[in-house]
């Protein structure tokens, strides 16, 4: 069996728990601990955050790295906001139109705001389709990259241009993190 860092396995679908994970980022480097914790703070994407992992050496399966930002960097879920209060507006827009059924507010005037409210709840709608588009898209654009660096290290392993291409590959990463 190959020799491995400690707290990374030989084997991708290998189950691994969060103290394991934890372990693998306390063998980091200090600079990759660093750089990575930084990322693990600021970014909100769980794949992205993994795929970073996976680029540092990480072998594990997501869910121990998803176990381990949750534990250590909450973030918020904004899509799960934006679709409560999606719930929010059509229960509003219900309600709005029950009311002028029953005569409590003036058929004109109830009118005019269910035409405003629909127009709010459409404009939140198309806001999740995008922030849910944006989202897809750019995970699978890091997913790719990743595919890709990792390809051609395996090519390059112990090959001259291994430590300039690790180093290239390092840049690549930062600039696509910069990348919205």
């Amino acid at each position: 069996m190959k020799a491995t860092r400690q707290g990374t396995t030989s084997k991708p679908s290998e189950r691994i728990n969060i103290e394991l994970f934890a372990q693998w980022v306390d063998n980091l480097t200090s600079a990759e601990e660093e750089a990575f914790s930084t990322f693990a703070a600021d970014c909100y994407s769980v794949i992205e955050i993994y795929l970073y992992a996976r680029f540092l050496g990480f072998q594990g399966n997501i869910t121990s790295c998803e176990a381990w930002i949750k534990a250590n960097y909450p973030k918020p879920d904004h899509r799960k906001k934006l679709l409560y209060e999606i719930d929010e507006m059509q229960e509003d827009i219900r309600k709005l139109r029950e009311d002028v059924d029953n005569g409590v507010v003036k058929r004109d005037a109830g009118v005019a705001r269910i035409a405003g409210m629909q127009k709010e709840l459409r404009g939140t709608i198309a806001q999740v389709e995008i922030f849910s588009a944006n989202r897809d898209r750019k995970g699978l654009l890091m997913a790719g990259a990743d595919r890709a660096i990792r390809e051609l290290m395996v090519i390059f392993k112990d090959d001259p241009i291994e430590i300039p291409l690790e180093e290239a590959s390092m840049s690549i990463w930062a600039k696509m993190q910069l990348d919205e």
